[in-house]
């Protein structure tokens, strides 16, 4: 019998989340920059800066951006790595990656783009000094695979960068709610003609693991350390795995 697991606030089959969640970026690609500027007032790029910025990643370096959709993290990775190093831009969904790999070319950035699921990941172990997810873990359906998959093609000494949703300051919570479960629907609506996909995002969000739960499961998944950093009162966390 097929276990169950959530999509957003709904209960579903396990073998049917992943076509599900596919549905919903399929249709939200072609507006996903402009809905993300819009919901987040531009905070994601600051959000993303500082995961850049405080990642230690350097000339030469091998980076895989999982689930790195429209690439933002990815061009990001590469202008760090620069000519010496390896950036792949990977997703499990068509539609994103190939939002991600137009708008890179058009810029001139030319990276290696693979159509990839986190919970099996084509690369070798011990292969990557860097790992990033960015607002992509909480769509999966076996967390716990996915990190241990994000784990082992690490080398020893590599690095996680988790940046998610996660759970807000208690004062912040009421306000936090209103929009994200009036205002969001509705911008959905509105801009991307899509209510449904950004009501399913808002939940999503709920369902994802706290700051110290995620925390936890990243241990338990083979990383010898793990810190996080709360951002905008911990609308979103960046966590780290450093692998021993």
């Amino acid at each position: 019998m097929d276990k169950s697991t959530h999509f957003g606030f709904k209960t579903v089959a396990e073998s049917e989340k992943a076509s599900k969640v596919a549905e919903v970026f399929h249709s939200v690609a072609g507006k996903y920059d402009v809905m993300n500027d819009l919901m987040s007032g531009g905070l994601h790029r600051v959000w993303k800066h500082f995961t850049l910025t405080t990642s230690g990643v350097r000339a030469g370096d091998r980076v895989l951006d999982i689930a790195g959709g429209t690439g933002d993290l990815a061009r990001g990775w590469a202008k760090r790595v620069g000519k010496s190093g390896e950036v792949w831009l990977t997703d499990i969904n068509s539609s994103m990656l190939t939002v991600g790999r137009d708008r890179l070319l058009d810029e001139g950035v030319i990276l290696p783009v693979s159509l990839a699921d986190a919970e099996k990941l084509p690369f070798p172990d011990n292969y990557f000094d860097a790992v990033s997810v960015a607002f992509g873990l909480r769509n999966m359906t076996h967390k716990d695979k996915a990190l241990a998959e994000m784990c082992r093609v690490l080398k020893p000494g590599g690095r996680l960068f988790v940046l998610e949703f996660s759970k807000v300051w208690k004062p912040l919570a009421p306000f936090y709610d209103l929009y994200s479960f009036k205002a969001l629907p509705l911008m959905g609506k509105l801009v991307a003609n899509d209510a449904d996909s950004y009501q399913y995002l808002a939940e999503s969000i709920r369902m994802h693991p706290d700051q110290e739960t995620l925390k936890q499961m990243m241990l338990e998944a083979g990383f010898g350390k793990v810190d996080y950093h709360n951002l905008t009162g911990g609308v979103v966390a960046l966590h780290k795995g450093f692998k021993f």
